[in-house]
């Protein structure tokens, strides 16, 4: 499922290929910042007892009608955390954001319980890739990225590994090469966090042992700037028991990654079978991960300042129902 503004659907093995034919057409004309509507305010539906957050807790929210906008949806399900995009996800086309945009999503986000705030990137960005045009498009599109959650005050980027195509070392390589030259060129208050994968096809970042290695060829010095996107989905679907073995799970997570490096939560049950390499997020309690993991991950001390964003199905009433999937995140948080 592809959305344009709202939730992310996360980037398939298989669209690599198209990616990169796409890249050679791409536009390199820069489109105007939307018009600056006035935030209308929101009837708050009922999301729990956000005052008890310990760490912030949100969804990924749609920037439809500016970025500003996020700020009422945000408002609206007492989110006190945020996810957004920043721009069309399954575009090339990119965008400024200048001083007018910045200072009113900062503006809007201050009449908002939100206390932490990250986008989503493009799902088209591939730095792993092999085909040069695609690559050099991918890294031009990564840096534009950041530029705008530098320009927004952003505290996160998170982003996919991408898919390697030819040989795994090879796409570790060309991603962290990626990432360093972003980061050396883009310098600003958002970190990178690399959200591990469910690991279809040839996708980067499905195991801790991976992710771990990419993080280490980032040089010494920019690595304070990056770290690591756990979503429970995803490590699901890579073969991560988190229902029979939770402790050994996150146990190998302390000992790979570490929880230090651990910037951000997606808080999302699963579609699919555990081990299956299929990306398909479904409501929380109500999928093959079910309840009881998520009620520890909301009491589990090494987590309980961790930023959390659910990337759940919205159907026809969104904010109705990330207000229902927050309710219930908050009250297994309450023991």
């Amino acid at each position: 499922m592809m959305v344009l503004l709202g939730m992310p659907a996360k980037k398939s093995a298989t669209s690599a290929p198209a990616a990169a034919a796409r890249a050679k057409k791409v536009s390199t004309r820069k489109a105007p910042s939307p018009p600056a509507p006035s935030i209308a305010a929101p009837i708050v539906v009922d999301a729990g007892d956000w005052t008890k957050d310990r760490a912030p807790l949100g969804a990924h929210v749609s920037i439809a009608g500016g970025t500003w906008e996020s700020a009422a949806r945000a408002r609206e399900i007492s989110a006190t955390g945020s996810q957004i995009f920043t721009k069309q996800a399954n575009r090339w086309l990119e965008r400024d954001i200048d001083d007018a945009e910045s200072t009113r999503y900062r503006t809007a986000m201050t009449e908002t319980k939100v206390r932490w705030t990250c986008a989503h990137d493009s799902y088209l960005i591939n730095l792993a890739s092999p085909d040069d045009a695609l690559r050099a498009r991918s890294l031009e599109s990564f840096g534009a990225e950041l530029r705008r959650c530098h320009a927004l005050g952003l505290d996160a980027l998170v982003s996919h590994p991408g898919n390697f195509m030819d040989d795994r070392a090879s796409g570790l390589a060309r991603n962290a090469e990626g990432i360093t030259a972003a980061l050396e060129a883009e310098v600003g208050p958002t970190r990178l966090l690399m959200e591990l994968t469910a690991g279809q096809g040839t996708v980067l970042g499905s195991t801790f042992e991976e992710m771990a290695d990419l993080l280490s060829r980032i040089p010494a010095a920019l690595r304070h700037r990056v770290g690591v996107c756990l979503d429970t989905a995803h490590i699901w679907a890579a073969g991560y028991d988190l229902v029979t073995d939770y402790d050994g799970v996150f146990a190998k997570f302390g000992d790979y990654i570490g929880f230090e490096t651990l910037g951000c939560l997606h808080l999302n049950d699963s579609k699919a079978k555990l081990g299956s390499h299929l990306d398909r997020h479904e409501l929380i309690a109500e999928g093959t991960i079910g309840e009881q993991a998520f009620r520890r991950i909301m009491t589990d001390e090494r987590m309980a300042t961790i930023p959390k964003v659910i990337e759940t199905p919205k159907g026809d009433t969104p904010a109705e129902t990330d207000g229902r999937m927050l309710r219930l995140l908050r009250s297994y948080g309450a023991g």
